[in-house]
């Protein structure tokens, strides 16, 4: 019977044996502990969700806490629960809290996975403080969870363990975690919390598969650099294509192109294609940032792009990284300019104030007898008949005839652009 206890002890992992029993053994996360404390010392515990990268220490604060206030307890996954159920069991807790006055922390792991309706099933609940949510996720809450639910919330951010914080929890690990000494280089220990990215999790299971793997001498386990290199072949990336960190990445991508630094363009893109995005999405980024971002400041970029994306459809992966990388660094170094995007603005403002504003007559075509009695086409004057191909005439709506919405820089292709338009147009005065 000894040995069936003592065995199963061994199968629970190292990350549920170290997972700390008091406030004061978790580590990290310093700007919530001081809230945590006040949230103790007032005895009011709002409904609270832990938002941040896996492995933070999300869950491990929520059952702290919970443990903390010792209420009834109840916790929801969102693949397995139906709303029938959500709304049964909140039946018996809404009979608990009339008769005992006491409310039910509901639990829910990575709430970003719950619909909407399922979301909704908790709200007139919250409202009346028959439940208090612990919910933890790894998503934006901003972009998963429903405007109701979020604002009866409060949102505690939690942020990748540093690698002083990973090796302090390494270290407990081999401290706390086994029943065996265990050896190690503190370079390579430094190796693993570097390898975990933050993600305490991450860190103790390569720690504890690397246990295994290790060989005993004198009575210890040795971690070795060839052991860990047979656990960790490589460092993978924390990256998913639908989640926040693909926002975050794609962002650094185009400001760096924008703030005309090739450098950090190409390690950010280099970061994105190593963690598996889509070298298509980024491509047509690029196509939007060509216009966007450069416009006729220098009118090749848009066709660079273009390109780029044509020449890795032919080419593909892994070669057609460097057709990225040129394209990315041309877009970084080439003038600026913004004028298109602006135009875009201008003139939608005006098509939502004034409508559909008609053609002018002289604008419009008149292929029959009745158009060109109505006064169709009247007036026009064909600016190739005069000097220089250009003649002063109006081509706006009567009401939007002194508008102005290409404004060119005085970057690049565009000043150039912008001194032909003052001398053929004068500036439109």
């Amino acid at each position: 019977m000894l040995n069936l206890k003592t065995k199963a002890k061994k199968t629970i992992p190292l990350t549920e044996r170290l997972r700390p029993r008091s406030l004061s053994d978790f580590i990290g996360q310093r700007h919530l502990i001081d809230l945590i404390h006040k949230i103790f010392t007032s005895q009011k515990l709002p409904s609270l969700i832990f938002w941040g990268p896996p492995g933070t220490g999300k869950t491990t604060l929520a059952f702290l806490i919970a443990q903390y206030f010792n209420y009834p307890q109840a916790s929801f996954s969102a693949v397995t629960t139906s709303i029938k159920e959500i709304k049964e069991f909140m039946q018996s807790a809404q009979q608990n809290w009339e008769k005992e006055g006491i409310p039910t922390i509901v639990f829910i792991d990575e709430i970003h996975r719950f619909n909407r309706a399922q979301q909704d099933a908790f709200l007139p609940y919250l409202e009346k403080g028959t439940i208090i949510l612990l919910a933890t996720t790894t998503e934006n809450p901003s972009f998963y969870l429903t405007a109701p639910l979020l604002s009866r919330c409060k949102v505690l951010v939690f942020h990748p363990f540093t690698q002083e914080e990973m090796t302090l929890i390494l270290k407990r690990g081999i401290e706390k975690g086994f029943d065996s000494p265990i050896k190690i280089n503190p370079e390579l220990l430094g190796f693993i919390a570097k390898a975990a990215q933050g993600d305490a999790r991450v860190a103790l299971n390569t720690l504890e598969l690397a246990t295994e793997m290790a060989p005993w001498e004198e009575g210890q386990k040795v971690i070795s650099e060839e052991v860990l290199k047979r656990v960790l072949s490589e460092i993978p990336l924390r990256y998913d294509r639908r989640g926040e960190e693909h926002y975050n990445l794609i962002s650094a991508f185009i400001k760096s192109m924008r703030g005309s630094d090739p450098d950090a363009a190409v390690y950010w893109l280099e970061r994105m294609l190593t963690a598996g995005e889509d070298p298509l999405f980024i491509l047509r980024r690029m196509l939007i940032f060509a216009s966007e971002d450069i416009g006729n400041a220098d009118p090749q970029a848009l066709q660079v792009a273009v390109a780029a994306l044509h020449a890795f459809q032919a080419v593909g992966m892994p070669e057609g990284v460097l057709n990225l990388i040129q394209a990315a660094t041309y877009l970084a170094t080439a003038p600026k300019s913004n004028a298109v995007l602006r135009a875009h603005h201008l003139v939608q403002r005006d098509i939502k104030a004034y409508g559909s504003l008609p053609v002018p007559l002289h604008l419009r075509n008149a292929p029959t007898r009745l158009m060109k009695k109505l006064g169709y086409g009247e007036g026009y004057r064909y600016p190739h008949n005069y000097p220089g191909g250009y003649v002063k005439q109006n081509y706006l709506p009567e009401k939007l005839k002194t508008r102005r919405y290409y404004l060119p820089s005085n970057m690049g292709k565009e000043a150039e652009i912008k001194r032909r338009l003052e001398k053929i147009k004068g500036g439109f005065k």
